[in-house]
């Protein structure tokens, strides 16, 4: 790997990988550190370009992010993790359960989409025009270069069919926003998608971790409680 991720590190135990979104860092999961590091060692990486990890020369797409968190887990000698992703997070961790399944324990998916088709439009339409007036200015502005890698990632990725997703044999919880912006419906198809992925929804918009804590970390410790060894 040509970067090495950021990270922050807090607690004992079984490893938590927390995955946050675009355009954001670990410190997303603020409350979730402080919560499940009581049992777990939860472990909060930037991603590549994000936060205090470089942004390197490798590709800037969700699959890359995908092999950047498989590196690091190497370079730690972790072989297996429970991964919890956020937004892009979550787009990461399907991506890292299709490839590295074996590296895997358990998945929980927050606010994920398959494709760009999954936002709703009152978000995507912005995003969209954002991106290609960004690609305009991207020649002559750094900031735009970067704007427009970043929006890149929620036009072009993460194209996963839901057949896809039948390869995916560990427990998984889908958890979202009753106001999120991912369609219910799209949300809906990921859960039904995976076999025997649980659905859970929680009153709030796309940033529930943050915004609604304690029903977030209740659900999702509900959920890790009932794996096996747990």
């Amino acid at each position: 790997m040509d970067v090495s991720l950021h990270y922050r590190e807090k607690g004992t135990g079984y490893p938590l990988i927390l995955l946050h979104g675009n355009g954001e860092n670990g410190d997303y999961f603020e409350k979730q550190i402080a919560y499940f590091s009581e049992k777990y060692r939860v472990i909060a990486p930037d991603t590549r370009g994000h936060g205090q990890t470089p942004r390197g020369m490798a590709p800037f797409t969700i699959s890359q992010f995908a092999d950047d968190l498989n590196a690091f887990l190497e370079e730690r000698e972790i072989t297996q993790a429970i991964v919890l992703g956020f937004s892009d997070g979550a787009n990461i961790a399907m991506r890292f359960a299709l490839k590295y399944q074996e590296k895997l324990k358990a998945l929980i998916l927050n606010g994920g989409n398959l494709n760009a088709g999954g936002v709703k439009a009152s978000v995507q339409i912005p995003i969209e025009l954002g991106y290609g007036m960004t690609k305009l200015f991207g020649h002559i502005s750094d900031k735009a270069k970067r704007n427009h890698e970043l929006l890149r990632l929620m036009v072009k990725d993460p194209n996963i069919e839901p057949a896809e997703l039948k390869a995916i044999h560990v427990p998984v919880l889908v958890i979202a926003g009753t106001k999120d912006m991912i369609k219910e419906e799209h949300t809906k198809l990921l859960a039904a998608s995976i076999p025997g992925a649980k659905l859970r929804w929680i009153e709030g918009d796309h940033f529930i971790a943050a915004k609604a804590p304690e029903e977030f970390n209740q659900a999702v410790g509900a959920f890790l409680a009932e794996l096996p060894g747990d």
